[in-house]
């Protein structure tokens, strides 16, 4: 398995290139702000060919450079349908204006061939199985994808912008909710197996089980506890 990732542009969002080995098909998930010229080093360095891209959400952080890079390899992408919007539309998704500055120098849109993630579906790609896991809570779109444990590594889990090495997402912009946050967290990181290794929207590597013992929202959530009423979690990204 060959997982290479990178932080990229103003938010410092974390883009994964992933493949069975180097030297054939790969998946790219999150191509965020500046992450073109990162990911086209990482293609070149391990002599890999994209078949797609996958998004976790849709905020800018996470899909500014979806349109180039999909255009560039002729291949679709993938965002769970109430995250779609935001592709047309990044300021309604934030609730202000982030600027014609920044906005400028971006090729707004959907690329030419979108498709939608379902929640429980498994992607078939580039010899990869990828489980795909409806979390809302940081955006009415949020997804999760996860890699089976083979016999040489464990489980992977790119959890986008849910779960952080001891933090969690965000949930104070448009479609965002700290219950729902909690309730995604139980669903779908409470039942992983300690071993799961987690690659985050922000940060660094993580594992399940280390989250499990020291991140506080995770450990509210596994006494049964959480929600509304709960301190927003430390802003990262959008």
């Amino acid at each position: 398995m060959l997982i290479a990732g990178f932080p990229a542009g103003a938010w410092g969002t974390n883009c994964y290139v992933v493949a069975p080995a180097a030297g054939e098909e790969c998946v790219i998930i999150d191509p965020g702000h500046e992450a073109a010229q990162g990911v086209e080093d990482t293609l070149a360095k391990h002599r890999l060919k994209p078949v797609a891209v996958i998004l976790t959400h849709g905020h800018l952080d996470h899909t500014a450079s979806v349109v180039p890079v999909c255009g560039a390899h002729g291949v679709p992408a993938w965002i769970h349908p109430r995250d779609r919007y935001m592709l047309n539309d990044p300021e309604k998704a934030l609730g202000r204006s982030i600027g014609a500055q920044l906005l400028g120098g971006l090729t707004i849109g959907e690329p030419d061939d979108l498709k939608e993630l379902t929640d429980g579906s498994t992607l078939a790609l580039a010899g990869l199985e990828l489980s795909v896991a409806h979390a809302p809570g940081h955006t009415e779109g949020s997804v999760t994808f996860r890699l089976p444990e083979t016999a040489e590594i464990p489980s992977v889990f790119f959890s986008g912008d849910l779960l952080f090495a001891g933090s969690v997402g965000r949930t104070d912009l448009p479609g965002g909710s700290m219950d729902e946050l909690y309730v995604s967290l139980a669903r779908v990181c409470l039942p992983l197996d300690d071993s799961t290794v987690v690659l985050s929207g922000h940060g660094p590597q993580t594992t399940i089980g280390r989250e499990r013992a020291t991140n506080p929202y995770l450990a509210e959530v596994a006494r049964g506890l959480g929600g509304d009423d709960h301190p927003s979690p430390p802003r990262r990204g959008m």
